[in-house]
C-alpha cells in the first residue's frame, strides 16, 4: 500500500532514560513520532495523512515565505511557484512533497537524499540529504546540500518540529527562547522590520506560558553558547522538558501555535522551527549562503529531552 507519507523509517534504541522510538517519512523526511518510553516528544499524526501545518518537514532550499514568489540576482528575475495562495506567496521551499531516497539506514538512524532540480523560479541543481540519528538524550539530524550546478546556487535550510510533552496540556507548558530580536510583519508575514524583544510582549527569555500566547512569529539574534549552540525549551510543571537545539548556522527561529491540529482535542499545539534565514532571504540575503558549484555544505540540530526517569 503506498501512503501519503511514503516509506516509514522507523528507529528505535535503549537510553538511560529508557526505550526511544521515532518514525521518519520517506515523503518530506518528516519526523512523524518521536517517543520516550511511549510519552510523545512531538505531535505525532497518522501515516496516511499529509503532514498537518508542514509537522516536522524539511524546508529547502528555503524556509518561509518569498513575497509573490518572485525574487532577483544581479539583471536575472526569477518567478516561483505560489505554494500558499492564500497569502500568495512561495513557501517552505521544493521537496515537502518529494519522496526521499534512502542512502543508509540502521536499527537507531537513516539518512534520506533528494535532489532539487533546475525548474521554475530556481534554476539550480541541488543533492540534499538529512540524517536522522537516536541519541542519548534525543533525535540528532543534520542536513547536507551540494551544489551540483555549474553557477553559484542560493540555500536556507528550515525544519517544522511541533514538540509536546505527552500526558502534558501543552498550554501549561512553558516556553524559553533564547533570542533577542522579533521580526515584525504585514498581513501576509512577511517581514517589515526587526525590534529588541526587551521590555516587549516578544520577551520569552525567562518563560512564558503557551496558553497565554497566540504565535506564528520569527525571531532573531538567537544567543549561542561558548561551544556555539543555541536552545528554545519547552517545559512542565514538574520540571521535565523538551526543547530544540541547533548549531549557530541555525540563527533564527519561527514559533507558531494552533488549536486546530489533528488529535490535539483543543489543546495547543506549537512548532519550535530552526531556520538558517527568515522569510524573504531570497530578496533580503539575511541568513542566504550561495554555494559555488562543487562545494558542499551541513550544519546540525536535535531535539533533546530532560527529566524523564527510566521506567
Amino acid at each position: 500500500m503506498i501512503l501519503p507519507t511514503g516509506e516509514q523509517h522507523v528507529l528505535e534504541t535503549s537510553t538511560a532514560s529508557g526505550d526511544l522510538r521515532a518514525t521518519v517519512t520517506g515523503v518530506a523526511a518528516a519526523i512523524r513520532e518521536l517517543t520516550i518510553n511511549g510519552i510523545d516528544l512531538v505531535a505525532p499524526y497518522p501515516e496516511d495523512a499529509t503532514p498537518p501545518f508542514c509537522a516536522g518537514i524539511v524546508l529547502v532550499p528555503w524556509p518561509n515565505r518569498i513575497r509573490d514568489g518572485r525574487w532577483s540576482h544581479g539583471d536575472d528575475v526569477h518567478q516561483l511557484a505560489i505554494t500558499e495562495p492564500k497569502l500568495n506567496n512561495a513557501i517552505h521551499g521544493l521537496l515537502q512533497y518529494t519522496e526521499y531516497d534512502v542512502v543508509e539506514r540502521d536499527r537507531s538512524q537513516v539518512t534520506l537524499s533528494a535532489t532539487v532540480f533546475p525548474q521554475l523560479g530556481y534554476p539550480y541543481l541541488l543533492r540534499t540529504a538529512v540524517r536522522y540519528e537516536l541519541v542519548a538524550d534525543g533525535l540528532r539530524v543534520t542536513h547536507y546540500v551540494e551544489n551540483l550546478g555549474g553557477e553559484a546556487a542560493p540555500i536556507a535550510v528550515g525544519t517544522h518540529p511541533f514538540l509536546k510533552i505527552g500526558g502534558v496540556p501543552t498550554e501549561d507548558l512553558v516556553l524559553r527562547l533564547d533570542a533577542a530580536s522579533h521580526i515584525e510583519v504585514d498581513e501576509r508575514l512577511l517581514p517589515t522590520g526587526e525590534v529588541p524583544v526587551d521590555d516587549t510582549e516578544w520577551d520569552f527569555r525567562e518563560g512564558r506560558r503557551v496558553g497565554d500566547v497566540s504565535l506564528d512569529d520569527a525571531f532573531g539574534e538567537v544567543a549561542s553558547d561558548e561551544d556555539g549552540f543555541v536552545e528554545h525549551t519547552l517545559t512542565a510543571p514538574d520540571g521535565r522538558s523538551v526543547s530544540v537545539w541547533a548549531e549557530e548556522e541555525f540563527a533564527f527561529v519561527q514559533v507558531f501555535t494552533t488549536r486546530e491540529f489533528p488529535g490535539e482535542s483543543g489543546d495547543v499545539a506549537i512548532a519550535v522551527e530552526p531556520m538558517t534565514a527568515p522569510a524573504e532571504a531570497f530578496n533580503s540575503g539575511r541568513g542566504l549562503r550561495w554555494l559555488d558549484p562543487g562545494e558542499e555544505w551541513h550544519a546540525s540540530w536535535g531535539i533533546r529531552f530532560r527529566g524523564f526517569a527510566a521506567e
